[in-house]
């Protein structure tokens, strides 16, 4: 049975004690079946292999060699930060493999069944932002694909309608109807397309990389002509590695999504250790060949591999080499900024949506915005994204803090469905207000450090701040007297993805 299947009503199990409730249970909220869990080490590798090699990911990289860092440290930064990442997504992914229900739900634990919607639609809203504007970038590409071509189309370039050229809507409109569609088919649709989409990113970034390095002659440079040194060069590299983890602040909250259909703990940890501490050093390795070969060529730091794939002299490669960028952006939406706002939505509103409905509403949204508004705007995108990411680390440290620390991994998954007034995760009227005590300073603060002028120098910071002072904040006035019950969840599952 496959999520496309959840266009029909749910055909609900009640346990003995009656008490599950249509609100809060639905086919697609449900806890995936032991037979249902078919993502393997692969598949979780090939999460992290499209991901990883995002295209904003590496202008990020790269600024890292504008900004003054040396080859040794770059390297170091994502050794670091690999290290965070492998830590943080592993313990993040076996409470999936645990329970088997998404991010909306695993929120219940700290939350409370209906404070659990106040992360979900923090993770949501963000999602939903990125969804638009990586879009948005995918069908620049596209676009200039298109012009190079087919330069009679360049006439549709020059005009424009609410911030988009013609071009820019046909393409924009094209690779969103793509996203939405594989979206109608369910989490296994976007299993597949991952699994196509891993190895060529791979294979065209690869290939870039190698011929960018024959083009300067076999020969690269190690840094930018006045590179950082000393205190300077380490403060960077912390940074960096900061930054690195503060990217990914989105998956470490909701990888559950993901790994409640693993097979095994085994199979995350093997895709995880091959797909972020190996594929982010191979990811660093092009990084470092494709800026350090651009500037021992020309002495010009390039911003993104579409730079480069611009200056591909053959017509057949430069359009090989583009549609692999776009089907790896393609990829990186569907698993970061699609999948997220689908299970907030259904959350939200139980009885009118299903997985192919909140893919619709959520794309729809992410067009409604104008992204491309949002992603011109540097206030939009610092203060609002990054305000709403800086929420992230406190959402992880109170929700890490109640099912490692205080329950120990014991989780009644029937109770996460329940509106029984005794419910474990009742608490007071649908509410952990110890969780939400333990939120909203956190939030206050981690807010301040990213955006405040006062607190620049450690605005990277802002997520581990927020999450070591929501871990610590909840760890102290958390409710350890309430009885904790180990209650497996397959006695309700009926949905199997």
């Amino acid at each position: 049975m496959t999520a496309l299947d959840s266009t029909r009503p749910p055909e609900t199990a009640t346990p003995a004690d009656g008490t599950t409730s249509s609100v809060l249970y639905t086919y697609d909220l449900a806890p995936t079946k032991k037979e249902g869990r078919r993502w393997g080490a692969y598949n979780v590798f090939t999460l992290w292999a499209n991901d990883v090699h995002s295209l904003g990911n590496y202008a990020f990289a790269i600024g890292l060699f504008a900004l003054g860092l040396n080859v040794w440290g770059i390297l170091a930064a994502f050794v670091l930060a690999s290290v965070l990442l492998f830590l943080l997504l592993t313990l993040s992914g076996f409470m999936g493999h645990k329970t088997g229900v998404p991010f909306p739900v695993m929120s219940r634990i700290a939350f409370g069944i209906r404070g659990a919607k106040i992360p979900a639609a923090v993770r949501g809203i963000v999602a939903i932002a990125w969804f638009g504007i990586q879009t948005y970038l995918a069908s620049t590409v596209l676009s200039a694909l298109l012009i190079a071509m087919f330069p009679g189309l360049r006439r549709l370039d020059d005009n424009a309608f609410l911030g988009q050229s013609a071009l820019g809507w046909i393409t924009f409109l094209a690779l969103w109807a793509i996203q939405l569609a594989i979206v109608s088919y369910g989490m296994q649709m976007i299993r597949r397309y991952m699994a196509f989409a891993a190895p060529t990113t791979l294979i065209t970034m690869s290939a870039l990389a190698v011929w960018m390095f024959v083009r300067a002659d076999g020969s690269i440079s190690f840094s930018v002509d006045a590179p950082l040194t000393g205190g300077a060069m380490w403060l960077q590299i912390l940074q960096a590695a900061a930054l690195w983890v503060v990217i990914y602040g989105t998956f470490v909250l909701n990888f559950c999504d993901f790994t409640r259909s693993a097979r095994s703990r085994a199979s995350i940890v093997r895709g995880n250790v091959v797909g972020i501490p190996v594929n982010m050093l191979f990811f660093a390795v092009i990084v470092i060949a494709l800026s350090g070969a651009q500037f021992e060529l020309d002495g010009r730091v390039i911003t993104s591999p579409t730079d480069i794939v611009r200056t591909i002299p053959n017509m057949a490669l430069l359009a090989i080499a583009s549609l692999a960028l776009i089907a790896l952006t393609v990829a990186v939406n569907l698993l970061a900024n699609f999948v997220a706002p689908i299970y907030a939505l259904i959350d939200l509103f139980p009885r009118k949506l299903d997985f192919r409905k909140a893919g619709a509403v959520s794309a729809v949204l992410g067009l409604a915005i104008l992204p491309w508004n949002l992603y011109n705007s540097p206030v939009v995108v610092n203060y609002f994204l990054g305000g709403l990411g800086a929420l992230l680390g406190p959402l992880f440290g109170v929700i890490m803090a109640d099912y490692w620390l205080l329950r120990k991994a014991r989780i009644n998954v029937p109770d996460l469905y329940s509106e029984d007034p005794a419910g474990e995760y009742h608490y007071r009227h649908g509410f952990n207000p110890r969780a939400v005590a333990a939120f909203v300073p956190s939030a206050a603060i981690a807010v301040a450090v990213a955006l405040l002028p006062p607190f620049h120098a450690v605005a990277g910071f802002s997520w581990f701040v927020g999450a070591l002072l929501g871990v610590g904040l909840y760890a102290a006035i958390a409710d350890r007297t309430a009885p904790i019950r180990d209650v497996d969840g397959e006695a309700i599952a009926v949905a199997a993805e």
